[in-house]
């Protein structure tokens, strides 16, 4: 199997590199950092899976899935991230991924998870399922009342900045993220509370006094 590690920290790829190459039946012929690197090493190499970080800086990993799976539909993706909430599991899955994987999984499971998926299969850390279980079982609408919808502690962060006026560049540059990061956040706040606009933000900030006045 051809292997291509997509993630913005070179030591991390290059150690997950290792690791893999270790394997008998598995080559990893590029580790990348951005979405443009994809682009030129799939154009160069055949590549039978991709380990897809959700966030490469300027690169969107679920948008890049998207893209991907249009273009090559036979290559299998399997996210590779530390965002364990629910929205990005949903959304990277919506995008065509084959399989949602936590950064801290062992050797063991990540070679399970190539295999399951090589083979056409889906495959979900075990953390990653029960967050699955739990969004079947209990189905957020935007209906529901946004009190029962919590939010992580960077979602308030850009919350809060979105209801001081900050544009999405400024707030990029005071938390240290992209911008397509931030973007990213602000979707996932709209549906998270089910309100339309940028009003309906400000308007839940003030309600629940993450706002001075």
């Amino acid at each position: 199997m051809n292997i291509l590690i997509a993630d913005d920290h070179k030591m991390f790829r290059e150690g997950l590199a290792e690791l893999l190459g270790k394997e008998h039946n598995m080559e990893v012929v590029g580790d990348v950092g951005s979405g443009k690197e994809i682009r030129e090493l799939l154009e160069q190499q055949k590549v039978d899976i991709i380990l897809m970080d959700i966030d490469m800086g300027e690169t969107n990993g679920i948008d890049m899935t998207a893209e991907i799976k249009k273009d090559y539909p036979d290559i299998k993706i399997l996210a590779l991230s530390m965002h364990g909430d629910k929205n990005y599991i949903i959304k990277m899955l919506e995008a065509g991924a084959n399989g949602y994987i936590l950064k801290n999984a062992g050797k063991e499971e990540m070679i399970n998870a190539i295999h399951t998926a090589a083979n056409g299969n889906t495959y979900f850390s075990s953390q990653v399922s029960a967050k699955l279980l739990d969004h079947i079982s209990n189905p957020v609408t935007k209906k529901k009342k946004t009190e029962d919808t919590p939010l992580t502690d960077r979602e308030i962060e850009v919350l809060v900045l979105i209801s001081e006026e900050y544009s999405n560049p400024e707030i990029a540059e005071k938390l240290f993220i992209s911008v397509r990061t931030v973007d990213t956040h602000r979707r996932n706040l709209l549906d998270k509370l089910g309100v339309k606009n940028t009003a309906g933000l400000v308007k839940y900030a003030i309600q629940k006094g993450f706002l001075d006045s």
